[in-house]
């Protein structure tokens, strides 16, 4: 387990007035001009240090501190130079105070300076030598927390070596500067702050790393790293590998352009040359002063590119660029998870989630026994200094950007940053730069939330509505006296919601609104805007619920097999190890305690009936083989599961029913498990394991809310407030447009086939792989992969695939590929399959699939940048309106990269209207597709439905015919599907840009998996060909329904989202939500039964159609139209 720990490094109050009159100038910092050499094999270091204290920081008598495993002599300048002390504990340096024990790894020696003329600065050079190899050790905290930290070391894996190293001599409480040359193995290279001026390799390697901004301490890594870097502007973006990795480095390399781009805008000018990711060999999140050292496995976890990496980049603004003063309170963290963080959160439109979440940890953790004030607050040890130190102080600039407006509150910090860059900044430095930017005066504002404790509790006592007034009645029911706060309301009408704001400053307070419209809903605080204490019922039971809780009962199973008892007895030992949990079995109990937190281990457990009977109010159930949440089943067979409720005996403490899969999967649950502490249920997957579901429960019965009219069920929705800065994007969406629009366009005649613009799109499709410098994969060295069809009027058309490749460099996956595909055909006139009623008319198809086509063309140019391990194919098919024909001729003729060397194929079709979620089709065509999904989302927050039922429309299916796992990204069903209403300004930007960010993630992480997906996909006929031939054109449908499927649906039958007017299902009743069981007396349990029904008929036949509605089954009967 690991935690991040933000190491960026400050200064203590006596060295704050040193910055504060010196402005922080070179000349009032200690310089370092050090030769060191590194010796991996012994654990060893040599080194020479020249070091300059300027004559305003020398004083008779001052003491250097330096590691005692080190020999020292001192080898030039006159000053004296006298050790006085040794095996001294060493004080941790800059903001990792938690680690500071009385006790230290690291022991140094105290050398006394003298001789020191006043007024004069002192130099002198020191020679150095010893071994450094302290051990990485894990550090364990209560049950909920863990992490590995060394505070030194020299070995064959690496170097870390840190101001807690002593390995630099320190002057106390001084800024330095310095000027460092490493020496080490040929084939290793080292990172420290500041700019690289030296890179030379000969017999050995040898880098120059030059500081000239004030900084506490020099860090130093190295290893056997590949390096990556990239130009952002003046700065280098700059990636250190344990391991080369290109696609890896490339991603990083390109957010931290994002990002860094965006925080310019924001604060200001970066204050480095560089930022670079540095791989460690064990589990790290530190963030240094222009890099971040982050531990092998958590680089690779999906998320980690928007929530920490932004987090420690920023750290270089907030901390490494302005320097906190503790002895006034560490403000740096919490501004810092909440222009990281919460940003990231705020941009994908998820800002109140995060700020509940932010109250809810100190809802749970925090009392009046351990609550603090800001001025308090140094750094994170436990869950209360974190929902203090980062959530209070983060939901404080919240308020304070709500007090003065966004554009004052940018503007105030782009003040602050710029009077105090490579200086101290402190709580009443940031209240100035506010007060001179907004002209407010923000003193008591200051005063109540840095230097008080507690927070409010709010109920909404009264509402009532006489003609366009609505009256409210607040109170304040903490024991702390009233807070003067800010209060939003948002008041719903039955189609409309208003925001307001409310002044309040006493216990109990009415106020009066002028509204428009009858009232039904009143919401206080709706988007957890202020920094309060949740009343029970707004919060969700949570596993944070557990782990917050002061007593925690673990009851076994007494009446279960010997294996489980075993398996929760090991679980229950891992965590039982603290003061605060009890482990009981179930048979020693009557019934359950009504405080503190219960863990159920096992469902065998004689009260996990509690668990089951509470899931009644919440749409999930449990079932003969595990539970169901929502539509999801989860089989306990092969899941744990973790599911919270509230105490029925007291609904402020919660319940937890585990149930564990297997034996291996105990030690990662309990390592994990506190990860996860904001949902309410989860389950976990084979031996790691591998998070399968989540969620929380909806929060009811808040205090905060008042329905005016139960009658009315209000369709309003409050938009979430714009995000306080915006990433610029990765993709290039006014391109994508304009693929779009051309291919769209009258000239290219719907690209049917046998017309001119079908041919004209292939060539279009050729020239733009071309100019993104991919390289062509078709007959003959061409982009084309041709063959002959049968066309309009049953004559021969040639007709062609168009193929480019971005080529593996990974020599063990030869042959080997990932195939992105996208059909670039459409309907042309009207052929086949055109409805009666356009016939002759030209058939746009910008959706579809000119969307997709937009989307691959705008992929080939991003993915071309850097070579995967495995192939990637972008392939352009034809016919696909005619029967998947260039998709079914690629798998039979490619021989260079056989179809029974793709690993997955990608399908884009009909992208460019996607809703909150995209549609994933194929998905259960291998077991990983539901993880590679849930990665997405966490690293891109781009929601996905992946769709159960098997929806074989398009060219993917090509590929699941051969036995390759494929999956169809969809955007939604339109009205305009196969009409000339598909015109290129119904294309929807964000949905291509959503579509592009998704696939690219997909795409690029299927091009270096080391291993192929395990394919679910079995043959009908073990004697059937592997590949099938091409088949005949479509005939296509002669009748309609007017009904639109919900493909999102994974229950029995075909449920229907929307019916068109004047259609045969409107006409015979049919509505939005009816879910079709039979039809025509075939039984429907699928989309495809659906489809081969529909195939039966002809226009003006009659047909019988049961739907069930609700509860009951209703029977229709359909005068089918022509299509």
């Amino acid at each position: 387990m690991f935690k991040f720990i933000p190491m960026f490094k400050s200064i203590i109050v006596t060295f704050a007035l040193i910055l504060v009159s010196g402005a922080g100038a070179a000349a009032d910092t200690v310089h370092h001009k050090m030769d060191i050499t590194l010796d991996p094999a012994s654990h060893s270091i040599k080194a020479t240090d020249s070091i300059t204290i300027p004559a305003s920081l020398a004083r008779e008598g001052m003491i250097l501190q330096i590691n005692s495993d080190l020999k020292v002599e001192k080898i030039a300048g006159t000053v004296g130079f006298k050790i006085v002390d040794t095996g001294k504990n060493a004080r941790d340096i800059g903001i990792d105070r938690d680690n500071d024990k009385k006790e230290s790894i690291i022991k140094v020696s105290h050398y006394r300076l003298s001789g020191i003329t006043a007024g004069k600065p002192v130099t002198l050079t020191l020679k150095m030598s010893g071994v450094i190899n302290n051990p990485v050790i894990q550090i364990n905290e209560e049950y909920a927390r863990g992490f590995s930290q060394s505070p030194g070391l020299i070995e064959e894996r690496g170097v870390y070596l840190a101001g807690a190293t002593y390995w630099v001599p320190t002057l106390k409480d001084t800024l330095i500067t310095y000027d460092i040359t490493v020496r080490m193995p040929a084939d290793w290279r080292s990172v420290s702050q500041g700019a690289r001026v030296k890179y030379n390799t000969a017999e050995f390697h040898e880098d120059g790393w030059k500081a000239d901004t004030p900084t506490e301490e020099i860090y130093l890594i190295a290893a056997k790293f590949a390096e990556y870097e990239l130009p952002v502007g003046n700065v280098k973006a700059m990636a250190f590998l344990r391991t080369p990795d290109a696609a890896m480095a490339n991603k990083y390399l390109e957010t931290t352009a994002q990002y860094m781009e965006m925080y310019r805008s924001l604060l200001g000018p970066y204050p480095y040359t560089k930022f670079a990711l540095v791989e460690n060999f064990w589990e790290t999140g530190y963030g240094m002063p222009s890099f971040t050292l982050l531990g092998s496995q958590i680089i690779r976890f999906p998320f980690i590119l928007h929530s920490s990496y932004p987090h420690e980049l920023l750290h270089n603004w907030w901390g490494n660029g302005v320097f906190i003063d503790f002895e006034t309170g560490n403000w740096a963290e919490g501004l810092t998870a909440y222009m990281a963080d919460h940003l990231v959160a705020e941009q994908r439109g998820k800002g109140g989630e995060y700020r509940r979440s932010i109250l809810q940890r100190y809802t749970n953790y925090v009392d009046d026994k351990t609550d603090f004030p800001l001025r308090d607050f140094k750094s994170r040890n436990n869950a209360v200094t974190e929902a203090v130190g980062y959530g209070k102080t983060s939901q404080m600039f919240n308020m304070l950007r709500t007090a003065v407006g966004d554009e004052n509150f940018k503007r105030s910090f782009q003040r602050f940053y710029r009077n105090h860059k490579f200086r101290v900044g402190t709580f009443d430095d940031i209240r100035v730069a506010f007060e001179e930017t907004s002209g407010q005066d923000l003193k008591a504002f200051f005063a109540q939330w840095v230097d008080d404790t507690g927070a409010p509790e709010l109920t909404l006592a009264k509402a009532t509505q006489s003609g366009d007034k609505l009256t409210l009645t607040l109170k304040q029911i903490q024991k702390h006296a009233p807070f003067d706060i800010l209060v939003p309301v948002a008041v719903y009408t039955a189609d409309t919601v208003e925001s307001h704001m409310l002044s309040m400053d006493k216990r109990t307070q009415d106020f009066t609104i002028t509204i428009k419209g009858k009232a039904v809903r009143v919401e206080v605080d709706p988007e957890f805007d202020l920094f309060r204490r949740l009343h029970w019922a707004e919060i969700p039971p949570s596993l944070s619920n557990a782990f917050g809780a002061d007593k925690v009962m673990m009851v076994l199973p007494a009446n279960t097999t010997d294996v489980l008892k075993k398996r929760y007895e090991n679980m229950a030992a891992i965590w039982g190890g603290g003061n605060k949990v009890t482990v009981v079995k179930d048979s020693e109990l009557k019934e359950l305690p009504k405080d503190g937190a219960i863990w159920l281990l096992g469902r065998d457990n004689r009260f996990y009936n509690v668990v089951e009977k509470a899931l009644g109010q919440y749409d999930a159930s449990l079932t003969k083989s595990g539970v169901k949440f929502g539509k999801r089943d989860v089989n306990m067979s092969e899941n744990s599961t973790i599911i919270a409720v509230r105490n029925p005996a007291n609904p402020q403490s919660v319940i937890v029913g585990l149930t564990a899969h297997n034996d291996a999967s105990v030690k990662g649950l309990a390592r994990k498990l506190p990860h996860y502490g904001k949902y309410s249920y989860l389950a976990f997957t084979n031996d790691a394991p591998d998070n399968s579901a989540k969620g929380q429960w909806p929060a009811v019965g808040s205090p905060l809310v008042k329905i005016l009219d139960k009658s009315v069920v209000t369709t309003a929705r409050l938009k979430p407030r714009p995000a306080l800065a915006q990433l610029k994007p990765v993709f290039d969406g006014k391109r994508m447009m304009s693929h779009v629009a051309h291919l769209a366009s009258p000239e290219l005649e719907g690209r049917g086939v046998g017309t001119k613009g079908l041919d004209k799109a292939a060539q279009y499709i050729a020239d733009s792989f071309k100019a993104s410098g991919i390289t062509p994969a078709g007959d003959k060295g061409s982009w084309f992969q041709s063959f002959t069809m049968t066309g309009p009027d049953d004559k021969p058309v040639t007709v062609k695939n168009v193929i480019g490749v971005i080529p593996g460099k990974n020599p063990k996956l030869g042959g080997q590929s990932v195939v992105l595909s996208a059909h670039y055909d459409h309907l042309g006139y009207g052929w086949p399959g055109v409805r009666a009623a356009f016939e002759g008319q030209i058939h746009p198809g910008a959706d579809d699939n000119a969307s997709g086509i937009a989307v691959m063309l705008e992929l080939a140019k991003s993915m071309a940048k850097s070579a995967p391990d495995r192939s990637i194919i972008l392939l352009a098919t034809t016919a696909e309106e005619a029967g998947l024909l260039g998709a079914r001729h690629y798998v039979k003729a490619m021989k260079d990269y056989p179809a029974s060397k793709i690993i997955a194929n990608v399908n884009l079709d009909t992208v460019g209207r996607a809703g909150e979620k995209v549609m994933i089709f194929g998905g259960t065509s291998a077991t990983e597709w539901r993880f590679i999904f849930m990665g997405t989302t966490a690293t891109t927050g781009i929601q996905t439905n992946l769709v159960m039922q098997e929806v074989n429309a398009s060219d993917h299916t090509a590929f699941l015919e051969v036995g390759v796992p494929a999956i169809h990204i969809f955007g939604s069903p339109t009205g305009d599907y196969h009409r000339p209403g598909d015109k290129a300004d119904t294309v929807s930007l964000s949905s291509l840009m959503k579509v592009a960010a998704l696939t690219k993630e997909v795409v690029e992480y299927l091009g270096v998996r080391p291993e192929p997906l395990t394919s679910t996909l079995k043959p009908a006929d073990p004697k059937a060909p592997k590949v099938l031939p091409p088949a005949n054109r479509r005939s296509g449908r002669k009748v309609s329904t007017g009904a639109m499927p919900d493909f999102a649906f994974s229950g029995s039958g075909v449920k229907i989202s929307s019916v068109a007017a004047k259609s045969a299902g409107a006409d015979a009743g049919l509505k939005a939500g009816d879910i079709i069981t039979s039809f025509g007396g075939d039984a429907v349990t699928n989309l495809r039964e659906y489809t081969k029904a529909l195939g039966k008929y002809n226009p003006g036949d009659k047909v019988a159609v049961i739907v069930k509605r609700g509860d009951e089954d209703v029977t229709l009967e359909l005068t089918l139209k022509k299509r």
